[in-house]
């Protein structure tokens, strides 16, 4: 039975004991969880926002600055001209605009075939005159209803209490609804950064490490200036050059500065395992140079490149927080964590501005850990000395 134990232990392959270290690595997997979490939320994005409008950009004047918890009624106004319908695709990526104006109110009163609402009062502010709206008005003329029926219609559907769990921000609209969508964008911003610095990472250090000469130089001299040229300055460099600020700019240009380290440790990889006996004898059996790269070289480092991709997830999501919060990265309005800060930072002496810097930087710093103690978790897993507590 022992002998029979150790060779099925033996017939194991190496990416069982990967698994099974990263496993038994707790942090690594909080840090997973978190990640997946993350992820969950970015994909469903306008489906479980409150504010479901695109870019959760539904700002209404009265309710400026209010802290967590605040709560009032909401009168729905049809809009003369309805939004077309939107599928499901596009709503769960893009959101959907809303068929209605929204009108915060203290009280309401009907009063024949009007309502008489009072507007909430905004802050510092007296408190407007009462209005009243046509009934037919607030449905959109809806005139086949009886009377009854339309203060039904109403009672039922056009006035709502709202809720906004973490506050509104300086327009009025829901802080957690565009932390939500900060979600997707921050992932997004790191997998195409990710991609980008891997990719060129890959191709430059690969051929500097394999070629050498005057490869190796040209490829290390590149390197060397690209590592010595600050983030902000490669991010408006890449702007002025696209001629355009946006969403896909800070992908490319937070991809562009992270490439250099990729490129460095395949680089170093490369130079020693090219010596090894295997690859001289690909080489001597007339193994094209590109295949003996892609196919003998580059799959002994998926390792060290997961553990470097993994780092650089949550190098990517600062730079872009930093970049957004100085105006360089994600452009209003689309809502980014790093321009939250930003707003809240303006707002500093406010009690809104205490809530809008601690939760999106509170967001950052979770998501930032959370890759951090995956990306140690996948270094020590890749660590063939350490052992397993379980055999």
């Amino acid at each position: 039975m022992a002998v029979l134990q150790q060779n099925k232990a033996a017939s194991r392959p190496p990416s069982y004991y990967i698994r099974q270290r990263l496993l038994q690595n707790k942090p690594a997997m909080v840090g997973l969880g978190i990640i997946v979490l993350a992820i969950v939320v970015a994909i469903l994005g306008y489906a479980i926002m409150p504010d479901s409008t695109p870019n959760a950009n539904n700002g209404l004047v009265q309710i400026q600055k209010k802290s967590p918890g605040f709560s009032t009624q909401v009168l729905r106004m049809a809009k003369s001209n309805p939004a077309a319908d939107v599928n499901p695709l596009n709503f769960i990526l893009s959101g959907a605009p809303e068929d209605y104006s929204e009108i915060p109110i203290e009280s309401y009163s009907f009063k024949g075939d009007s309502l008489q609402v009072q507007p909430l009062r905004s802050n510092n502010a007296m408190a407007d005159q009462p209005r009243t709206y046509g009934l037919n008005e607030i449905v959109g003329n809806r005139t086949n209803y009886s009377s009854a029926e339309l203060k039904e219609t109403i009672e039922n559907d056009h006035i709502r209490t709202k809720t906004y769990w973490l506050g509104t921000d300086k327009a009025g609209r829901d802080v957690l609804s565009r932390l939500i969508l900060g979600t997707r964008i921050s992932l997004g911003i790191g997998f195409v950064a990710v991609l980008i610095s891997v990719f060129v990472g890959i191709a430059v250090g690969a051929a500097g490490g394999y070629f050498g000469g005057w490869v190796d130089k040209l490829m290390t001299f590149l390197m060397t200036v690209v590592w010595s040229v600050p983030s902000i300055m490669l991010v408006i460099a890449i702007s002025l050059a696209l001629d355009s600020k946006g969403v896909w700019v800070a992908f490319v240009a937070v991809g562009l500065t992270m490439w250099v380290e990729v490129a460095r440790v395949v680089r170093g990889q490369i130079l020693g395992l090219k010596e090894k006996t295997y690859i001289e004898a690909a080489q001597v059996l007339g193994v094209p140079e590109r295949l003996i790269i892609l196919r003998h070289l580059l799959p002994n480092m998926i390792g060290p490149l997961i553990v470097i991709a993994t780092a650089n997830f949550a190098s990517a999501i600062l730079i872009e927080a930093g970049l957004s919060f100085l105006g360089l990265g994600v452009q209003p309005p689309a809502p980014s964590w790093g321009m939250m800060v930003n707003e809240g930072f303006q707002l500093i002496g406010a009690k809104a501005g205490l809530y809008l810097v601690l939760l999106p930087s509170l967001c950052i710093s979770v998501l930032v850990l959370a890759f951090n103690l995956l990306g140690n978790g996948l270094r020590d897993a890749y660590d063939p000395k350490i052992p397993l507590t379980n055999g």
